[in-house]
């Protein structure tokens, strides 16, 4: 077995030489420029690791690694053009550094080449195929719901998780999935390895809620607090809420207001409310419920060690 952090590393290395050089050029390009904005490289490192978990081989899983690579780029351009966001990890977003239009198009085509790499990927491709569609439809379900929770005044906790289930731990997961199929693991196996991804994905993005409050900006990459100045109903807002004696729903009302003020101010409401240690409770919730599901996998337990090693790897961390 190879470690999470070699896996990651060959992948990185396997993504470098699969450039766009095809023509036209204004087409292509943008996507390699995005493509090198860098990032943890998770879904596809842990889809290699889950095909390993199976004696399979990673050379037959990197087409699909390429897969959910690009497709989960293509969110992120589409969601940038969404949001109107003017960077990303420090870069210009592609609709800044080149057009809307450019932007639209070439995330496009790398949805299409996503589909591509499933399709010369060694293994069931019925089965395979299943899983990806299922996953990209349950993405953009997951983003609709992100965009109509803008204008919702009463979010529940519950659709809260549905809605980050959709849109970012169902991706971990069927890469997971995916993996595991690759690797030729038994139905359960699989079943159970999608399960224990999603949980663990749900609590990395409880984690990413938790950070952009209370993150070290050196090491998180962005000023804190991006989620409290929008408004973004996250785990720790709607709790809060919940709570609220008026004050929260004060600033949340204003139209103009000094972002370091608002930022102090309901960081000060949280801390009456204790919520960042809630949040940190459901965190652990969704993080014991991983495990419990990894006791049912049907695996070697050095294997099993490498999985539970995924917690440090994604939820507690610093960025």
């Amino acid at each position: 077995m190879h470690s999470i952090e070699e896996l990651r590393e060959t992948f990185a290395k396997y993504l470098n030489d699969q450039s766009f050089t095809q023509e036209p050029k204004n087409l292509y390009e943008p996507n390699n420029y995005f493509l090198q904005i860098g990032g943890k490289r998770l879904r596809p490192t842990l889809l290699l690791l889950s095909t390993e978990l199976f004696d399979g081989k990673i050379e037959e899983a990197l087409p699909a690694a390429l897969a959910v690579e690009y497709f989960h780029n293509f969110t992120l351009i589409h969601d940038d053009v969404m949001d109107k966001a003017p960077s990303r990890r420090g870069y210009k977003t592609m609709h800044e550094k080149y057009n809307l239009n450019t932007a639209i198009l070439s995330g496009d085509v790398l949805l299409v080449k996503a589909f591509e790499c499933i399709g010369k990927t060694h293994g069931d491709f019925r089965k395979l195929f299943a899983v990806f569609t299922k996953t990209a439809i349950e993405v953009c379900e997951g983003q609709q719901y992100d965009i109509e929770f803008e204008t919702t005044e009463n979010v529940t906790q519950e659709e809260y998780i549905e809605m980050i289930r959709l849109k970012s731990a169902v991706l971990l997961a069927g890469s997971m999935k995916i993996g595991a199929i690759i690797g030729d693991a038994s139905e359960e196996n699989a079943n159970l390895l999608y399960a224990y991804g999603e949980n663990l994905g749900i609590a990395f993005q409880i984690q990413d809620d938790i950070l952009d409050c209370y993150g070290d900006e050196s090491l998180v990459g962005k000023l804190p607090g991006g989620d409290i100045i929008q408004n973004k109903k996250t785990l720790l807002l709607i709790e809060a809420l919940n709570k609220d004696d008026g004050q929260l729903k004060e600033w949340i009302s204003k139209k103009e207001f000094d972002q370091k003020e608002k930022l102090q101010a309901v960081l000060n409401i949280y801390d009456q409310y204790h919520i960042k240690e809630y949040a940190l409770e459901q965190r652990s919730a969704y993080v014991q419920k991983s495990e419990q599901l990894l006791n049912q996998i049907n695996l070697p337990g050095n294997k099993k060690t490498i999985l539970k090693d995924l917690v440090n790897y994604l939820v507690i961390r610093d960025f």
